[in-house]
């Protein structure tokens, strides 16, 4: 069933609650007669689906979401022409081909119009989830804000007092998490077992243990019953070598280190 586009808001609204990305398609021109108008909008999740909205029918729905899958993969917004073939050779342009930022598609529609869409991704904050109340925890709450990681704190409740200002989770009971999120365990020494078991439990895209490789491998050692694969995926020590000290470097180096991850996909890094 399609859905107004009055509900596009709220709709938009909870998929950023949730930590969700998509992207928003916006017819910005039309040519002729076209289903839709200029103004009509659609949501589209990272999985293809249209869930909210309308652009019109299968004439730039395929182009369309073929366009939102890619803004998201790698970050970056779009611009699609769809228009019927002899338009396209007016132009001197082919199907798929792009020019002066444009991208073309070809249209099927007999109706023979031209509609152009914008393509924007929408990408939440990634969530950054800092167990421990370390030196290194903190300094790493205060960096991390300045790029784009909404922070979570995540000690024991009696340790979280130096965290204000910042949501928090008491314990390290992680399954009443929303989001999935980046996880950096900076225990050092005060739960270092608890905090990176329940980490391990988690779908964590980046997990980083703030310690020694002795000290790692004494954790692998007592964690023998945790998925082979996660415990593998443990960056440790923690952060891009850097040769780091103090814990504000060792908090830059942490922070290069899930920069990196995160831009990988998005700037064709190898």
């Amino acid at each position: 069933m399609t859905l107004q586009s009055r509900d596009i808001p709220a709709h938009m609204a909870e998929l950023t609650a949730a930590g969700e990305a998509f992207a928003l398609a916006t017819v910005v021109r039309t040519v002729d007669v076209t289903a839709a108008k200029a103004g009509a909008k659609a949501v589209i999740r990272a999985d293809g689906t249209l869930t909210e909205g309308w652009i019109g029918g299968g004439c730039a729905r395929g182009a369309v979401l073929k366009a939102a899958r890619e803004a998201l993969a790698d970050g970056q917004p779009r611009l699609i022409s769809v228009s019927p073939e002899d338009v396209l050779a007016a132009h001197g342009v082919t199907p798929g081909q792009t020019r002066d930022g444009i991208r073309f598609a070809r249209s099927m529609c007999p109706s023979r119009g031209t509609m152009d869409i914008f393509i924007e991704p929408v990408i939440p904050r990634p969530m950054l989830l800092i167990c421990g109340a370390s030196p290194v925890a903190h300094a790493l709450a205060a960096l991390a804000p300045q790029f784009d990681f909404a922070v979570t704190a995540c000690a024991p409740e009696a340790e979280l007092a130096g965290f204000a200002g910042l949501p928090t989770l008491a314990g390290y009971d992680l399954t009443r998490l929303t989001q999935t999120p980046y996880i950096v365990v900076a225990t050092q020494g005060k739960g270092d077992e608890a905090a990176l078991r329940a980490a391990l439990g988690t779908d964590a895209p980046y997990l980083a243990f703030v310690g020694s490789r002795r000290k790692m491998a004494a954790l692998r050692a007592r964690l023998t019953d945790a998925p082979q694969d996660r415990l593998d995926a443990v960056r440790a020590p923690a952060g891009l070598d850097l040769g780091a000290i103090t814990p504000p470097e060792i908090a830059l180096s942490i922070m290069a280190e899930m920069l990196q991850h995160r831009r990988r996909g998005q700037r064709h890094m190898p």
